[in-house]
């Protein structure tokens, strides 16, 4: 059962790593946010998200999109059926270890 530790370890830092998690996790709820609704959702500093944005789409779990309303700039982001896939992965194999991990004894040998 050590194993279990092993794969937390292991897990996609793709997506595990905090500011992605929270990203994905957002928009696996809607189907799709612009750049501002993001910032605000997640903390994430202007400079930060566009990073962690650029991490993601290059891996195909988010598409970007970059267009004008009334004249101003406007990015919307958008989950892709990989990343919906990848992120309901993700989450059901932490409860899987969560769950495991609860169950977990020492071995004191």
């Amino acid at each position: 059962m050590a194993g279990i530790f092993e794969e937390l370890a292991g897990l996609d830092r793709r997506i595990h790593e905090p500011a992605r998690l929270s990203i994905m996790t957002v928009l696996s709820a809607v189907q799709s946010a612009d750049f501002t609704f993001l910032e605000r959702l997640t903390g994430l500093t202007v400079g930060n998200l566009s990073n962690h944005l650029g991490k993601l789409e290059e891996a195909g779990l988010v598409k970007i999109e970059k267009g004008f309303v009334n004249k101003r700039p406007n990015t919307m982001v958008s989950i892709t059926s990989q990343g919906k896939q990848a992120i309901d992965n993700h989450w059901q194999h932490l409860e899987t270890l969560h769950k495991e991990s609860r169950a977990w004894k020492p071995n004191h040998e």
